[in-house]
């Protein structure tokens, strides 16, 4: 008996090909069970993204109620932009209605102004025509009152405390006539007293100057400078005055034949006109 006979094998005993078949049949179930598992692994993973999915409404939503801000935004924006187009538009429109009242104003204005003067142009031409027949017989009287008078005046002259002058009434009168006469044609200027230009008592002023004569200077003065004369009993030379005696506006020289001469306004200048174009107020006598 070998020494190493007693010693127990090291070398494995073969397994049978059942034991191996069963060991096989066994590895083989493990793997299955593994593969199964893995496959559900993998379909876990799979599924995965589903799981996914389904947070995306959250996701979702959040977005949705910042579009719906954004979006009210704008509509607000769009809404004061409208507002602000429109309150641009009515001012505007309020201006140029402004515009066309001032317009339509000025032009009210304009027609109320015309109706003025023209119904002014009526009255005068209406208190000339109901003038007009007094003035005729004042006229005609006073031609036949200066033919009688003026004898009777170049006698009495020299007793009339009015005439500051040496000379004879007729004379001074004509010299005075003569001179107003001379002026006319010439420019209306207040203040002035000639030579090139007059208003109305400048014009009286110097024509009695002429003649040696001092009267004020302004209407209403030489509206009281001499006596009182009806309008009826007017003489060459006599003061015409139109407002009241010591308050007149304007003045002029009587120059006869139902005539008179005056420094009227700016646009006609010094003019002969007839008693009938203005009658006067009254009159007063200084020759």
């Amino acid at each position: 008996m070998s020494h190493t006979a007693h010693i127990r094998s090291h070398r494995k005993p073969r397994r049978s090909a059942s034991k191996i078949a069963m060991r096989a049949g066994v590895a083989g179930g493990v793997l299955g069970t593994l593969a199964v598992a893995g496959a559900s692994a993998s379909s876990a993973n799979a599924a995965e993204p589903v799981t996914q999915t389904l947070e995306l409404p959250t996701l979702t939503a959040d977005l949705a109620a910042q579009v719906a801000q954004s979006a009210d935004a704008t509509q607000q924006a769009a809404a004061n932009y409208q507002l602000q187009a429109e309150r641009d538009a009515a001012s505007v429109k309020a201006a140029k209605q402004a515009k066309s009242d001032l317009a339509e104003a000025k032009k009210k204005a304009e027609a109320e102004k015309k109706a003025a003067e023209a119904a002014a142009r009526k009255a005068a031409a209406e208190r000339a025509s109901r003038t007009t027949q007094r003035t005729t017989l004042a006229v005609s009287t006073s031609g036949t009152g200066t033919g009688t008078s003026t004898s009777t005046s170049t006698g009495s002259s020299s007793s009339d405390t009015t005439v500051t002058s040496g000379s004879t009434a007729t004379g001074s009168a004509a010299a005075v006539i003569s001179f107003v006469k001379s002026q006319v044609g010439k420019a209306y200027v207040p203040g002035a007293t000639g030579p090139s230009s007059y208003d109305c008592s400048g014009l009286v002023q110097t024509a009695f100057k002429q003649v040696g004569v001092s009267l004020p200077r302004v209407s209403q003065d030489q509206s009281t400078a001499g006596t009182q004369v009806s309008l009826s009993n007017l003489q060459p030379g006599d003061i015409l005055y139109w407002g009241g005696a010591g308050s007149a506006y304007h003045v002029a020289v009587y120059v006869g034949d139902g005539m008179f001469v005056g420094a009227q306004n700016p646009s006609s200048g010094v003019v002969e006109r007839p008693l009938s174009y203005d009658p006067p107020t009254g009159a007063v006598r200084v020759l």
